[in-house]
């Protein structure tokens, strides 16, 4: 058969279901490509990572079957067979030389603005580290929160034996670090490709942020490599905790709230705070409120 391809998000980022669909095929002996509206194929898949992100805007014709699936179409029930979940992803589409993967599914946590629990539910083992790295100098992990799960902590020890430079490209839960000096230790052993991501959303996290930059400290983890992502819903609540981190010496990056299943999208005043935080040459030479 012959396959085609549709990344909607078309960002810099690859997509690992399709890159999952791809090698899926090939071990089939089936040729796979991205769609091109001169071709003709018997199944089209379409991938959509983000709700915002534009439909694909031309007329899929010539095909037998066309498949689409994934968050941005608010597909929540629709996960990939497992035959294909857990193959090696075909990097070759994206000419990727980063590993891409998830240790673990789900989220115990149930934040009212995550899609997650409605996707994925409770957090459940996923995949060994092998499943999806080959060698790679560096590994993207996309876990939502690995350090809630045994499996996840083992998974870290293994990546730490093996040295593979990773970045969890969520955050990880503060909470739990502050709680468990052996985990804040655990995570001072990693090669970490740039920060250690962490989460803040509102400030009854404060403390627990505090810990746990206390902790990564007395490990030998230096602020400058901490990075943390602020949700920004009620202003002051945010301001507090943005201003926190900045006295810190740790780095904010300022998300601005919006709900997908209510259309809830960000407010003026929450773009203009997220722009102030996030522009770091603005941030550090002006006070939100001359910049407001």
């Amino acid at each position: 058969m012959k396959i085609g391809l549709i990344d909607i998000d078309g960002h810099n980022f690859p997509n690992l279901a399709l890159m999952k669909i791809s090698a899926f095929h090939k071990q089939k002996g089936d040729n796979v490509e991205f769609y091109s509206i001169f071709g003709k194929y018997d199944i089209v898949y379409k991938s959509k990572v983000f709700t915002f992100s534009q439909e694909y805007p031309h007329y899929i014709n010539n095909s037998e079957l066309v498949v689409s699936g994934g968050t941005g179409y608010k597909m929540y029930n629709n996960n990939l067979k497992n035959e294909i979940e857990h193959i090696m992803p075909d990097y070759s589409l994206y000419n990727e030389k980063k590993a891409y993967g998830f240790l673990t599914r789900g989220c115990p946590n149930k934040c009212n603005w995550c899609v997650v629990p409605k996707k994925e539910g409770a957090i459940v083992e996923n995949a060994d580290i092998t499943e999806f790295w080959t060698g790679q100098k560096e590994t993207i992990l996309m876990d939502n929160n690995v350090l809630a799960h045994e499996h996840g902590l083992k998974q870290i020890e293994k990546i730490i034996d093996l040295g593979i430079k990773i970045d969890f490209n969520q955050g990880l839960d503060a909470r739990i670090i502050a709680e468990n000096k052996q985990i804040a230790e655990l995570l001072s052993k990693v090669k970490w490709s740039k920060y250690i991501r962490l989460a803040c959303d509102t400030k009854a996290q404060i403390p627990y942020i505090s810990k746990t930059v206390e902790l990564l400290n007395k490990f030998g983890l230096k602020n400058y490599k901490i990075f943390v992502y602020t949700l920004v819903k009620d202003i002051d609540d945010a301001i507090e905790r943005i201003y926190f981190m900045r006295n810190l010496g740790i780095k904010p990056f300022a998300q601005p709230y919006q709900d997908f299943e209510k259309n809830i999208k960000p407010t003026k005043e929450q773009k203009r705070l997220a722009r102030w935080t996030n522009h770091k040459a603005i941030f550090n030479t002006v006070e939100f409120a001359d910049y407001r």
